[in-house]
Formats: structure tokens, C-alpha cells, sequence
């Protein structure tokens, strides 16, 4: 399939793009800094990638994006651009724009922890975390089987010393274990892989998800948000400082 794939919802900033040619599945691909920078930078990178691969956007079968959780700016950058590009490849026949394809960040982890650690496993199970900041990680449990992917476990907001291993898992994956390692679960024997969601990882999830009707249009990408709240107004920031600040009455 003619894909387009990106991830910025952590501070690296993934993307890829695949394409047939002569029979055989070719991949261009390019990571970098991602965080605030990716605004600016995700769509000229993709321009240029798309040059690359010889591809224009309304030649493309479907736009693959990172919808969450992680990094407000980063998923509300990548929900914007999947769906500005898509709709303005309404060129088309009869206008219709490219269908996006939302994957969860946690899901591509798992994708590329298995290709990376187990490529030749029929089972595997896996813990995906990555880092929430704020002393915080996502985490969700995924079993591949029958060259697919279960969700055992929806990705949850938790302490890192909350995170529940569950029978079964292999292995963990993610980005938590430099700055949580020693809070995390010790689950003894339990390999420890490093990994991102990494857009070619995108495209390898993209063609069964999409051949399973998980397509959409772009209006209906959105990003999937778990933390709802980052920071405290102004008021609430006055009111938790008076609180503070008045004394506790002593009974006598």
C-alpha cells in the first residue's frame, strides 16, 4: 500500500512513508527532535519525504498518525496535520480525501518492541508504558496472535509503582525505565526493551487495520487525550495558596 505515517506524541518526532515498486515494499523514513519543534518541522518533513518515494498526497491509500496518549502539543499537531493533508487531497476522483488511520501510541510501541525482540514469535505479550511526565506513566498490555494484535489492557494513566503486570506478559517496552526503572513492578525475568513509536512500525499495523475498516475520515480523527488536566488556573492556584496559608484552628 502507498502510505504516509507519523508519530509526535513524545519527544521524538517519527516519520515514514511506504510504497510498491517492482513488486517489492520500499520504506523512507526519518527520525527526529520532536516535542514543540515538530509543529514547524513535521510538514516540511514530510514534503520531503514524499518527494523521495516519488508520491503525491492524492495518490496515497491512507495517512497512518499517532493519536495518543502522550504529549498534548504533539497529538493535537499530529491530528491537525493528518487531517489537513488528507482533506486537502481532495483532488481525487469525485473529491473524496485521503481516509486517515489514528493508531494508538502504545499499540505502535508494543509493534516495535515485538519487531525488534521476538520478529519470529506467533505469541508474544507485552506491557507498553511511556513516560506522562508529572511522575506518571501510560500503560496498556497488548498480545499478538494469529499475526494480530489483542488489547488486554486499555492505555491507563498511573504511578509507576501502580503498574500491574498481568499473567502473561513477556516483556515490558517503552521509554519509562531511565527515569522510573527502579518504581516500576520488578516481575523478575521479564525482559526490559527500550522503544517509541516509530513510524515504521505505523506502517506494518496499517494494512490489516485498515483492511479491517479502521479507516476513517479525516473529520473524525481526533486525538485520544487520558490526562485531562496539565496545570491550574489562576484561581485555583490562588485558592490551594490561601488554603496554605491560613492556619489550622487548634480545639482547645
Amino acid at each position: 500500500m502507498r502510505l504516509l505515517a507519523f508519530d509526535t506524541s513524545t519527544d521524538r518526532m517519527s516519520i515514514a512513508v511506504g510504497r510498491p515498486l517492482d513488486g517489492v515494499s520500499h520504506v523512507w523514513s526519518q527520525d527526529a527532535e520532536g516535542g514543540a519543534l515538530a509543529s514547524r518541522t513535521l510538514v516540511p518533513a514530510i514534503q520531503a519525504l514524499l518527494a523521495q518515494a516519488d508520491l503525491a498526497l492524492a495518490e496515497l491509500d491512507a495517512i497512518v498518525f499517532g493519536r495518543g496518549p502522550g504529549a498534548f502539543t504533539g497529538l493535537r499537531t499530529a491530528c491537525a496535520v493528518a487531517q489537513g493533508l488528507a482533506l486537502g487531497a481532495r483532488v481525487r476522483a469525485a473529491g473524496a480525501p485521503v481516509p486517515v488511520l489514528p493508531l494508538d501510541s502504545l499499540l505502535v510501541v508494543a509493534e516495535q518492541a515485538r519487531h525488534a525482540h521476538a520478529p519470529e514469535a506467533a505469541e508474544w505479550q507485552v506491557l507498553a508504558m511511556l513516560d506522562a511526565r508529572m511522575d506518571e506513566v501510560y500503560a496498556g498490555s497488548y498480545r499478538w496472535e494469529q499475526q494480530a494484535w489483542q488489547t488486554l489492557r486499555m492505555p491507563a494513566l498511573v504511578s509507576p509503582q501502580d503498574v500491574a503486570v498481568q499473567e502473561g506478559d513477556q516483556a515490558m517496552a517503552g521509554n519509562v525505565f531511565a527515569n522510573y526503572g527502579a518504581r516500576l513492578p520488578s516481575a523478575a525475568g521479564l525482559p526490559r526493551v527500550e522503544a517509541l513509536p516509530d513510524a515504521r512500525a505505523m506502517l506494518r499495523l496499517a494494512p490489516g487495520l485498515l483492511a479491517a475498516g479502521h479507516g476513517l475520515d479525516p473529520a473524525l480523527a481526533l486525538p485520544v487525550y487520558i490526562r485531562d488536566k496539565v496545570a491550574s488556573t489562576t484561581a485555583e492556584r490562588a485558592a490551594a495558596h490561601a488554603s496554605a496559608a491560613t492556619p489550622t484552628p487548634v480545639k482547645p
